[in-house]
C-alpha cells in the first residue's frame, strides 16, 4: 500500500471534482457519508462545495490520500467553532474510493489523521457514524471507542431510523 497524504492540498477544480466523484461513488456503494443512495453529483456538489469553502475560508482542514497522482481517500477535520472545544476536532466525510477498498486505505487514512492531529496539537478526535453499517468496528481498529449515541436520530427513509453513534479517540502528544 503506497498512499501519499497531503494536508490542505491546493483545491483545484480537478480536485474539487474528484472529491465529489469519491463522495458519489462511496454513497452509491453503500457508504454512510451524509446521503442515501442513489445520489448524483448534482446533489452532492453543493454540500461538497460548502465543505471545501470551510477549508478554503477556514477554519476546517482537508486530508487527502493519493495513490500515485490520483486522490482516493478524503476526510475533513471540522473545527468545532467554540473556544472551549478548541483542543479537539470532529472528523467528517471519511471516504475511500470504492474501487480501491480492501487495500487498507481507510485504516491508513485514519492513522494519518491521528498523526496529523498530534502534529497540530489536538488532543482528541470525534467521529459520528450511522449505526447499521458496522462502522463502529472499523473505527475501533483505529483506536476509537463509543462514547454515546442518539437513538433513532437519523432518518434514512420513512420508517428506517438509525442511531447516530459518537466515537472518540485520544490523540497522543508528540514526543518532546
Amino acid at each position: 500500500m503506497n498512499l501519499r497524504f497531503v494536508l490542505d492540498p491546493e483545491l483545484t477544480p480537478a480536485l474539487r471534482d474528484r472529491i465529489v466523484e469519491i463522495w458519489v461513488d462511496a454513497t452509491n456503494a453503500g457508504g454512510a457519508v451524509g446521503f442515501v443512495a442513489p445520489v448524483t453529483a448534482d446533489e452532492v456538489r453543493p454540500v461538497a462545495e460548502r465543505a471545501v469553502a470551510d477549508v478554503t475560508d477556514g477554519p476546517d482542514r482537508l486530508l487527502v490520500g493519493y495513490a500515485g497522482d490520483r486522490p482516493v481517500a478524503v476526510l475533513f477535520f471540522a473545527d468545532n467553532r467554540f473556544h472551549l472545544t478548541g483542543h479537539w476536532r470532529t472528523v467528517k466525510r471519511v471516504m475511500v474510493s470504492p474501487d480501491t477498498q480492501g487495500r487498507g486505505y481507510g485504516l491508513a487514512l485514519m492513522t494519518e489523521a491521528v498523526r496529523r492531529a498530534s502534529e497540530l496539537g489536538w488532543e482528541a478526535l470525534l467521529v459520528t457514524v450511522r449505526a447499521g453499517h458496522g462502522l463502529e468496528r472499523f473505527y475501533g481498529k483505529a483506536g476509537f471507542r463509543e462514547v454515546g449515541r442518539l437513538p433513532r436520530s437519523l432518518r434514512v427513509a420513512p420508517g428506517d431510523e438509525r442511531d447516530e453513534v459518537f466515537l472518540w479517540r485520544d490523540v497522543p502528544a508528540l514526543a518532546a
